[in-house]
């Protein structure tokens, strides 16, 4: 095989690659041997036949797989000659593959940037907690009462704020019926808020038996395009009025909750409240760990992933452009300025997952199977009474599987990273913690900030094997 490079720019290489007519025959004839070993040729026995007659009968369909098989083969070779990582798959054009010729084609391949190795130590992070207020706990308690509340029909009531009204009702807008405008025996709390603003305020007073004509504009934003700013005209009949009993907060209510007392209750919520604080945290952190990886990053990216990724990135912009739900920041922009824009974006993911991917590779990060099978678990734990459903999914789709298997060794590059970082760990309230990340930039610091032990122990642990390893 001859691997000659004709174009080299930037990122992209072209080879012209030659396999010996020699390579090709022997190829040929081995696999036409395998088929004529079972091959039903009248007037010949079962490997009888002689190869002119295998090549006449099955020739043209072998080649075709000589080809196929030949390329890949030769692919991974030429590549491996070169020494060359290809970012994406390479792309090949024929040349020529005919009988009694060499074969040849072209190939263009597109490499994996040089990634200067980064000191990881000098990255210096913070990491919000949050002390939960025994209020915070204490509401989310009484919110979880609110859901069990029940509903008792009180004949001759008039319907208050709080209460629950069965009704039947059609909608029409300029005297014509829309769709979604008309249900039967529908249940709504007044004050909820779940329909139209003004809809629940024209109900409270009414009674069962009565009659009501709601009158409402649909708001300017609402989901149906079709409807939004439209007046709409509602003939409502109330059915019944029922009012709603508190549920008390006690060990009864804890033990119908699945907790063995109001004290188990309260540390359970207070748990899950952690838990989700936590990752809000890491999500925080994490994002300010891959803005200064990016400011980091300054090398070309491969233009046909570039090209993948902007092209994905415009199609969610367009799709969404059409169903008129564009960012506030997207509105009144020219597409010029836009695709400018989501370029930009578009450079800052592939520099990333470039970046992700090196550091994985270079410090023999990887996913293994007992990690893959905590991830299944943790899809099946929140799909109860189907858990076993989740777990077969997983075992008979293993694109599925693959598919766990990228979020998986990201998370591990992450805490690789964070593990050489100098980390500090500064105390929030749970606003801050919830506030968008730009907003709480601007907030007063406070607290006292404090390094991360586990981070101080890991840096000198993996400070002078990471070194080694290039980083």
């Amino acid at each position: 095989m001859q691997v000659t490079e004709i174009s080299s720019e930037g990122l992209r290489r072209e080879f012209s690659v030659v396999v010996p007519k020699d390579d090709i025959d022997r190829r040929m004839n081995s696999r036409l041997a395998e088929v004529g070993a079972t091959a039903n040729v009248p007037g010949f026995r079962p490997g009888k036949v002689p190869l002119p007659v295998m090549k006449q009968r099955y020739g043209s369909a072998v080649r075709g797989e000589i080809l196929e098989q030949t390329i890949q083969e030769t692919i991974q070779r030429a590549l491996d000659e070169k020494k060359l990582r290809p970012a994406m798959e390479p792309k090949i054009d024929l040349v020529t593959f005919e009988d009694g010729v060499d074969l040849e084609y072209k190939l263009t391949v597109e490499v994996v940037p040089e990634i200067a190795p980064i000191d990881f130590s000098s990255m210096e992070l913070e990491k919000l907690t949050v002390e939960i207020p025994d209020e915070d706990v204490e509401q989310s308690i009484e919110r979880l009462a609110e859901q069990q509340k029940t509903f008792t029909v009180e004949d001759a009531r008039a319907a208050a704020v709080g209460d629950q009204v069965v009704m039947n009702f059609v909608g029409k807008i300029d005297g014509e019926t829309f769709d979604g405008g008309s249900a039967d025996g529908m249940e709504l709390e007044l004050g909820s808020g779940r329909f139209i603003p003004g809809f629940e305020d024209q109900l409270v007073g009414a009674k069962a038996g009565e009659q009501k004509e709601v009158n409402v504009t649909f708001p300017s934003d609402y989901q149906a395009e079709n409807l939004r700013s439209k007046v709409a005209v509602f003939n409502v009949q109330i059915n019944e009025v029922r009012t709603s009993t508190a549920v008390i907060i006690d060990d009864d209510f804890a033990i119908t909750m699945g907790a063995d007392n109001i004290e188990a209750l309260k540390a359970t919520v207070r748990e899950q409240m952690g838990n989700e604080y936590l990752q809000l945290s890491r999500g925080r952190l994490k994002r300010v760990l891959l803005d200064q990886l990016a400011d980091k990053a300054d090398f070309d990216v491969p233009p046909g992933m570039l090209d993948d990724e902007f092209a994905s990135i415009w199609k969610q912009f367009e799709e969404a452009k059409e169903k008129d739900q564009l960012d506030d920041d997207d509105k009144g922009k020219s597409d010029e300025e836009l695709r400018e824009r989501y370029r930009e974006i578009a450079v800052r993911r592939i520099r990333l997952g470039l970046m992700l991917s090196e550091i994985g590779r270079t410090n023999d990060l990887t996913v293994n199977q007992d990690d893959i099978n905590r991830a299944i678990a943790e899809q099946a734990q929140r799909f109860p009474g189907q858990e076993a459903m989740v777990m077969k999914y997983y075992q008979e789709n293993p694109q599925a599987m693959q598919e766990l298997q990228a979020p998986i060794l990201e998370e591990k590059i992450i805490d690789y990273i964070l593990e050489l970082a100098t980390v500090t760990e500064r105390m929030v309230s749970t606003e801050e913690l919830l506030a968008d990340p730009e907003e709480s930039s601007k907030a007063d610091p406070g607290g006292k900030a404090k390094k991360s032990k586990k981070a101080k122990k890991a840096r000198k642990a993996k400070k002078k094997a990471a070194k080694d390893k290039g980083k």
